[in-house]
């Protein structure tokens, strides 16, 4: 088995990747088997399970709504913390923007979606609540974190994690695209190789189809605080310090 493959194949789940090798500005790489992103795990198989432990997965981040996480429970093995990280704010919730959007597009529709939810109170302390969680996490231990079909909390997520550890936009974008093309390959046959993933990701064309929606979520960060790192330190408690401390946990030479 190839350890650093980009797509961990499951019975019950179809879009479950790792975070890792994406290289940031400074040409660092972001470690393999530390950092997953995922679509449901409320179908996983006994031996997903044995999987997921397998690569060590200790804390599952719930980025679903209340309604869906009870719906659809996650199966994940007994050793791993489930957190309710419910990104969309629920009926009890603050649902108070912070800033105001910028115009964008009439038909980028879901990238105001995306603008609504970076500049959401609530989003934002549960995106604060997941990176807390990798803060702390175990140097032999893994994360998770999820909503259905892996793609627009888990994708505004992953933009998150990657900007804030240098990587660039572009390859952020390729990496939240990547979900449209498992789910095309899927349709038609068993999923990708992992050479096959990364000539699908080398191949995408970043100003077509979903592009321009990931590409508003960043720009909002950018047009409003100037930085992710910024962005961070001003609305989700980080520092000088823990930026620092983030990126020597998560990146390598």
């Amino acid at each position: 088995m190839n350890q650093h493959a980009r797509l961990v194949q499951l019975d019950g789940a179809m879009n479950f990747r790792d975070l890792g090798g994406y290289r940031t500005q400074e040409g660092k790489t972001v470690k393999w088997q530390h950092i997953y992103r995922a679509d449901s795990l409320s179908n996983l198989s006994r031996k997903d399970l044995q999987r997921l432990e397998n690569l060590h997965i200790t804390v599952d981040c719930d980025l679903r709504s209340d309604y869906e996480q009870g719906m659809a429970p996650d199966v994940v093995p007994a050793t791993t913390k489930v957190i309710d990280c419910h990104v969309y704010p629920d009926e009890d919730d603050v649902d108070r923007q912070v800033r105001t959007p910028q115009p964008l597009q009439e038909n980028n529709y879901l990238g105001l979606v995306y603008q609504h939810v970076i500049l959401n109170e609530h989003s934002e302390r549960m995106f604060q609540r997941v990176l807390a969680e990798l803060l702390v996490l175990p140097e032999d231990q893994a994360l998770v974190y999820h909503c259905s079909a892996g793609k627009d909390r888990t994708g505004m997520m992953s933009a998150l994690i990657l900007s804030l550890i240098g990587v660039d936009d572009d390859t952020i974008i390729r990496d939240y695209l990547l979900t449209n093309e498992l789910y095309d390959f899927a349709s038609g046959r068993q999923l990708p190789s992992d050479t096959e993933v990364g000539a699908m990701v080398a191949k995408m064309n970043l100003t077509k189809g979903d592009g321009p929606v990931m590409r508003a979520f960043l720009d909002t960060i950018q047009d409003s605080w100037g930085s992710t790192e910024e962005f961070a330190k001003q609305q989700l408690g980080f520092t000088d310090r823990t930026i620092a401390e983030f990126k020597a946990k998560y990146l390598t030479n």
